[in-house]
């Protein structure tokens, strides 16, 4: 819903309740047919570690590495100080 900011400063109790009751809609608060602000009702608060059980999920998801591991940082002052064969 659309409105303008001189109505909604009049009926803004009623917009709120409006915003309350209906949850997941919002108002859209117009200057000069410009929408400047929105009412909502606030987002939930997720649970204590939903966003650690949603990646664990997802790593589940992806698939299996093939081949043989490689241990890298066995390797890793070879790629970072190893000689360059010819210098300029």
């Amino acid at each position: 819903m659309k409105i303008g900011i001189s109505e909604a400063r009049k009926r803004l109790p009623e917009l709120v309740r409006r915003v309350r009751r209906d949850g997941g809609g919002s108002v859209q608060i117009t200057l000069h047919d410009e929408v400047v602000a929105e009412l909502r009702a606030p987002l939930t608060d997720p649970q204590p570690g939903a966003a650690a059980r949603k990646l664990l999920e997802l790593a589940r998801k992806l698939p299996k590495p093939r081949g043989s591991k490689t241990n890298i940082s066995s390797h890793v002052k070879d790629h970072l100080y190893r000689r360059r064969s010819s210098r300029s």
